[in-house]
């Protein structure tokens, strides 16, 4: 009897332990973590994970997940990104000067400087490249028809986000925007999925 009771009790702890290392396991690997490479410039920016301070540059351990990149200086404009962790990953925080203090900061950071024209021009081609894959009727513009004229432009519905175009369409006679709708169908555009700002 006392054997049997031994043998029960053994039996208990050893299910207890196997559940609490099961579980420690699958908590773990639910929720792992990951080293996340920072490299900021200006190199003295204040820079936030989710809200909270971390080296301007360096690594951090984060886990898992999407976070909250925000970089901030006095003198440059500030920038937030989101980030998407799914293993050990780098990212680059640039700022831009947005008065006299951040130009004075860059003129006397060559270097730094140079690293955010360049992040900068990169940026700006990977948007082109996004904007046309977008918008394919970019690769016909300027266009001059017969009664109108196609241009891009900044979008009214979304002012101030560079992902969205605006099409300005000129029209300099009465047929002009019958034209021109025309032109747009005839190469596959639908008017309807397009911002479409008509002047004349």
């Amino acid at each position: 009897m006392d054997e049997n009771r031994r043998l029960f009790l053994l039996s208990g702890t050893v299910v207890v332990v196997a559940l609490v290392v099961l579980g420690g396991f699958l908590a773990f690997r639910g929720n792992p973590e990951h080293t996340l490479s920072v490299r900021s410039v200006p190199s003295d920016l204040t820079l936030t994970l989710d809200g909270k301070e971390i080296p301007a540059n360096g690594e951090v351990t984060v886990k898992e997940g999407t976070h909250t990149l925000t970089g901030e200086r006095r003198g440059f404009q500030s920038y937030t990104q989101t980030v998407q962790v799914t293993e050990d990953s780098r990212f680059k925080m640039y700022l831009f000067s947005n008065s006299a203090e951040g130009r004075a900061r860059e003129k006397s950071h060559p270097g730094e400087t140079l690293e955010a024209e360049s992040e900068a021009g990169r940026r700006f081609d990977e948007l082109n490249d996004r904007l046309r894959a977008k918008y394919p009727i970019l690769e016909e513009l300027p266009y001059i028809g017969p009664g109108f004229t196609v241009n891009q432009g900044i979008s009214q519905a979304h002012p101030g986000d560079p992902e969205y175009l605006a099409f300005y369409i000129k029209v300099t006679d009465s047929e002009g925007r019958k034209k021109a709708l025309e032109w747009l169908t005839g190469h596959g555009y639908k008017p309807e999925t397009l911002e479409l700002i008509w002047t004349t």
